[in-house]
């Protein structure tokens, strides 16, 4: 895909980038060479690949949901330095 000054600078007026006349020279040409690649990648025969989510074999591995016996609220704002009505006491925010 031919790619020109304009589109760079098309595309870099979107992104509300402000390029020279010197970048705009070079990241043509650096996009350039990019959607080249990815032209390239386009023509392989990927007929038989199986999409992947992830380059290596991986799986999610999550425990048990268990009940376990936990703190009392009485041991829990025990913790707390002020507490109120059975809940901490905090400064006012507003």
């Amino acid at each position: 895909m031919a790619l020109s000054e304009k589109d760079v600078q098309y595309v870099a007026k979107l992104a509300r980038l402000e390029v020279t006349e010197q970048e705009v020279a070079k990241y043509t040409q650096q996009l350039g060479n990019i959607l080249g690649y990815i032209e390239e990648m386009g023509k392989l025969d990927t007929a038989n690949v199986e999409p992947l989510t992830h380059p290596l074999d991986m799986k999610n591995v999550f425990r048990e949901d268990a009940v376990k016996p936990s703190l009392t609220q009485a041991e829990v704002l025990s913790n707390g330095p002020e507490v109120q009505s059975g809940h901490f006491k905090v400064p006012k925010i507003m």
